[in-house]
């Protein structure tokens, strides 16, 4: 499993919210949501590229 890197984050309550309802939507958890609309604007913005592939040692 990828390991994750934790921060806190500070937001605005009604941004909270409409992220909040958002995930609801979605059925994802907030953390989750944010990720995604993060890698979406990365991708957006050219910033995002897909990590390799690993290649499995052979025999």
């Amino acid at each position: 499993m990828t390991e994750r890197k934790s921060f806190l984050l500070r937001l605005n309550p009604r941004l909270h919210q409409v992220l909040e309802q958002w995930a609801a939507d979605d059925l994802r958890s907030i953390n989750s949501q944010i990720e995604y609309l993060l890698i979406e604007a990365a991708k957006k913005n050219r910033r995002w590229t897909p990590e390799p592939a690993s290649r499995k040692p052979r025999d």
